[in-house]
């Protein structure tokens, strides 16, 4: 009987040893290449370009105080801290009108910008945060170190005010927004 034991317990160790697992495995390596990435748009289209901020003036009132634009909202999306700066594509205003010879108006001292809402995790220099200084062909730098993210907004506010001094007609620059990483 002895022997009985010995050789079930012999084969149930010969069994247990002959068993195979079920498991198996396969390794792969994912690997994230990303790259520097940034951008700029107006919130209200989405795009690059926005659409246009017509300053109307229609009352002594308006060329003896100035006239403001609505606030007008960009989104920067960046993976790195930024910076915003803000400048026209000319010295000067584009004439279109009826008189001959066209009026020439510099955009310095005629064109001014402010920064009214911050959203950015950046600062605004106090030159721009609230208070109006004027637009030049120039970059001036309107957000400082922004943070890395998606959804990182400002808005910009417009006054024109030329006084008295020219005749009525289009006067028309484009305002530039760059956004460079830092």
């Amino acid at each position: 009987m002895k022997q009985l034991i010995i050789i079930i317990a012999a084969l149930t160790v010969t069994t247990a040893t002959l068993a195979q697992n079920a498991n198996t495995a396969a390794t792969q390596s994912a690997k994230l290449a990303l790259s520097n990435a940034i951008d700029i748009s107006f919130v209200n289209n989405g795009t690059s370009t926005g659409a246009t901020t017509t300053l109307s003036f229609n009352t002594v009132n308006d060329y003896a105080n100035g006239v403001e634009s609505a606030p007008i909202y960009l989104k920067v999306r960046s993976n790195k801290k930024f910076i915003v700066k803000a400048k026209t594509n000319s010295n000067k205003f584009t004439y279109a009108g009826s008189e001959s010879p066209a009026p020439s108006m510099n955009v310095q001292n005629n064109l001014f910008i402010k920064v009214v809402s911050n959203n950015t995790g950046g600062n605004v220099p106090n030159a721009v945060n609230n208070v109006y200084k004027t637009l030049k062909k120039s970059n001036r730098k309107i957000i400082n170190n922004g943070t890395p993210g998606g959804n990182n907004t400002f808005a910009v506010q417009y006054k024109a005010d030329p006084g008295f001094e020219f005749p009525a007609g289009t006067y028309t620059v484009d305002v530039v927004y760059t956004a460079t990483q830092k």
